[in-house]
């Protein structure tokens, strides 16, 4: 099975192309999370931005990865300890170098990062917490993404936009009847296709997460971390 750490651990080879472009992918998509910890540890958009830019730009250095280990556990928790180095370090203390200037960027989709951080929970929620909520969440949002495109390949994306409400919903609080109405199907109809969804959905998940730890073992640890990261 490929691997957030098989990626990294490959990217680290003298001919790995085409894991460098993994990783990338990678960088895109978890670029997020670690740009609202640099944010709400105090850091202004056009740093935070700078800074998370350019973290992942050096991250994707192969001699970057040259220590990096697999037994270090969680992709989750390697960025962030890699992160926390790199805001560390002798180039944003000393700021040596002209915002923008001097170094190639990853192109992250940055525009709207500011607007999604205005949302976020209140500061209660420390820079910590703040990061494995949004980490959570980008797990859900790539496991609904997956599940829309199976539907959608089935012929079944407006049955998907009906029933993915069901996901988080309580058992009493999801309306079959409405539902089978609209999609002109059986209430009864209606609960197996949800109880169906329900299935796939925790497969997906966990394989989501399973990508993310080194080792099988932890998968189980990980999903309960990532599901107590909702509780405040």
């Amino acid at each position: 099975m490929t691997t957030q750490w098989s990626v990294v651990l490959s990217a680290r080879e003298e001919d790995a192309a085409q894991a460098g472009i993994a990783l990338e992918t990678l960088c895109q998509t978890y670029w997020y999370p670690l740009y609202a910890y640099v944010r709400r540890q105090g850091r202004s958009q056009a740093d935070a931005q700078d800074l998370t830019q350019e973290f992942f730009a050096r991250l994707l250095q192969k001699d970057s990865l040259l220590n990096v280990a697999r037994e270090k556990g969680k992709f989750r928790t390697f960025l962030l300890v890699a992160l926390n180095r790199f805001l560390t370090n002798d180039w944003v203390r000393s700021q040596a170098q002209k915002r923008g200037g001097g170094c190639v960027h990853l192109p992250l989709h940055v525009d709207n990062a500011e607007t999604r951080y205005l949302t976020e929970p209140s500061a209660r929620l420390t820079a910590e917490k703040l990061y494995e909520r949004r980490w959570a969440l980008t797990l859900l949002e790539r496991v609904l993404e997956r599940l829309r495109q199976e539907f959608a390949a089935g012929g079944k994306e407006i049955l998907f936009e009906k029933l993915k409400g069901s996901l988080m919903a309580e058992k009493g609080e999801i309306p079959n009847r409405e539902t089978a109405a609209a999609l002109g199907m059986s209430e009864g109809a209606v609960k197996v296709a949800i109880h169906r969804l329900r299935r796939r959905f925790r497969k997906l998940f966990h394989d989501e997460v399973a990508h993310t730890v080194a080792d099988p073992k932890d998968i189980a640890e990980e999903i309960q971390r990532l599901m107590e990261a909702f509780s405040d």
